[in-house]
């Protein structure tokens, strides 16, 4: 894939049932700003609602991932004194697609760059990556949702150094305290992650692995009956879909599934309403 200035800041390719998308920025290390933003989730939408797409790769161009928010952004943040997200989605709607999304992170993931990338649902890395999550030596707070899902990652004491220091995180550290899945070699990082993604593609259901996603979020913060139940309920509405007799056969066949698309209408996963909170 060509990179250019002309090219917009976020880019996006399908191929084999995965969109790749390339935070495409690299003269500025991918730095977030409103743009930005606007196109990611503007791509995570086009993701979730075409029956194109099964998997969604996340990367950076260049040498970072994303060295965190633009220094122009913060600049006029510290004069507006507005940190308030200027997308129509917030942060934590890549939870919200019904598609698995995989991180193939690059280089430097720092700040809202973190942010960004622990929202993924997997994460593939390269041995390059470094991650930090800065806001403490700004003077700032834990941004858009990483004290929520800092901690379900890597636990709270963990979580509590990452946050008050700020300390650079390397590849192998992340690999051991559970912030990413799988550390490879900086040259074959995106052929990883799309072997990843097309195994998926594969063998996975669309219906199921929306319908884990839901589970596996919305279960973090259930309680364990709760949860038993939701798997209860949707155990019996599991064994009656074609999905399930086509796993089945495959199985005994033993042949690879074929598995529609996932239907536009579970494109987008529901979750709580925050002005129900408390």
């Amino acid at each position: 894939m060509t990179i250019s200035p002309a090219q917009p800041p976020v880019l996006t390719e399908i191929a084999d049932d995965i969109m790749t998308i390339t935070l495409n920025r690299p003269e500025r290390r991918n730095a977030w700003n409103s743009e930005v933003a606007g196109y990611y989730f503007a791509a995570l939408e086009q993701a979730a609602t075409s029956p194109e797409v099964r998997a969604i790769i996340l990367t950076g161009a260049g040498k970072a991932f994303c060295a965190g928010g633009d220094s122009e952004k913060l600049e006029a943040v510290a004069d507006s004194g507005d940190v308030r997200p200027t997308s129509n989605r917030p942060y934590w709607f890549p939870l919200q697609v019904g598609k698995p999304l995989i991180g193939a992170i690059n280089g430097a993931a720092v700040g809202i760059g973190l942010q960004i990338a622990l929202f993924t649902d997997v994460r593939i890395v390269s041995e390059h990556a470094r991650f930090s999550t800065i806001f403490a030596r700004l003077g700032l707070v834990a941004e858009m949702g990483l004290s929520w899902m800092l901690p379900r990652l890597v636990g709270a004491a963990r979580a509590a150094d990452l946050l008050f220091s700020g300390r650079m995180v390397g590849a192998d550290e992340a690999l051991a305290i559970g912030m990413v899945n799988q550390v490879v070699p900086a040259d074959r990082l995106l052929e990883e992650a799309r072997a990843y993604a097309a195994k998926l593609v594969a063998t996975s259901s669309p219906w199921s692995m929306r319908t884990m996603k839901a589970q596996l979020y919305a279960d973090l913060d259930a309680s364990m009956y709760a949860a038993y139940e939701r798997a209860v309920t949707l155990a019996d509405v599991s064994v009656v879909r074609d999905d399930f007799k086509e796993g089945l056969k495959a199985l005994i066949e033993k042949r690879e599934p074929s598995f529609p698309p996932l239907d536009p209408a579970l494109a987008y996963i529901d979750m709580p309403d925050p002005s129900a909170a408390g």
